[in-house]
């Protein structure tokens, strides 16, 4: 339950964050001009596609920390017996990292209008998220093949559960990266490519961010961070 709360209060300073960004403490009666100091909104459909971003993004958040919640319940059951993780998690997790990093370096190209660094960073970004992709089968079929069987024990299952979860949203995430790939190869213009661009980098740093905390759930890390914080208010 704390998880959820966390992630609760983390969602509501983001939207306090934009709302107070969007002129939420200006006077209209004290402004002179734009209210605020701010720009009109944004007419165009990319202010509709980021908003639709953010809106998915805090779905797919409260479904992995509700994820991240019934695990930490479970795992205090006596029944539960972790998992060996396998060293190639680490591995994966060096390929996503590189993938964020591309697409941020493909994110900063576009705003330069530098069509070549576009180009790199989405090409390496889409292929080291595959590679991630790639090596999470990998990691399964190595604990398979150790006797890790999806439904021997709890902590097995919800080894197979968040990683599935995660790796479903990479696939996603693929896909909307093939089509601005495919609109790149098409000969398309850095114009034409920044929305889609911008939108990619941002979605894949949350699922860095949200593979991060679900290694450090599965190595038991954040278990102990919980465990501390427990103690320290009681």
């Amino acid at each position: 339950m704390s998880v959820i709360l966390v992630f609760l209060l983390v969602v509501m300073a983001a939207i306090f964050w934009w709302l107070a960004r969007q002129g939420l403490f200006s006077k209209p009666w004290l402004e002179v001009g734009v209210i605020g100091g701010m720009a009109a909104p944004d007419p165009t459909p990319s202010l509709v596609a980021r908003i639709g971003l953010a809106v998915f993004l805090v779905v797919v958040g409260s479904l992995f920390a509700l994820t991240v919640s019934a695990y930490l319940m479970r795992a205090g059951q006596g029944d539960w017996r972790s998992v060996r993780l396998p060293g190639i998690l680490y591995a994966n997790t060096f390929a996503l990292l590189v993938s964020s990093l591309a697409l941020e370096t493909a994110r900063t190209g576009a705003r330069r209008g530098d069509l070549e660094s576009v180009r790199t960073g989405v090409l390496a970004g889409g292929f080291t998220a595959l590679v991630f992709l790639a090596g999470q089968l990998v990691a399964w079929r190595q604990l398979n093949a150790e006797g890790y069987y999806l439904a021997s024990n709890p902590a097995n299952a919800f080894f197979y559960l968040v990683t599935a979860l995660h790796g479903v949203h990479v696939a996603g995430g693929l896909v909307a990266l093939g089509r601005v790939t495919r609109k790149m190869l098409r000969g398309a213009g850095v114009a034409e490519l920044r929305l889609g661009v911008d939108l990619c980098a941002t979605y894949w740093h949350v699922l860095l961010l949200i593979w991060l905390v679900l290694l450090g759930l599965l190595t038991g890390r954040i278990g102990d961070f919980v465990a501390i914080c427990r103690r320290l208010l009681t």
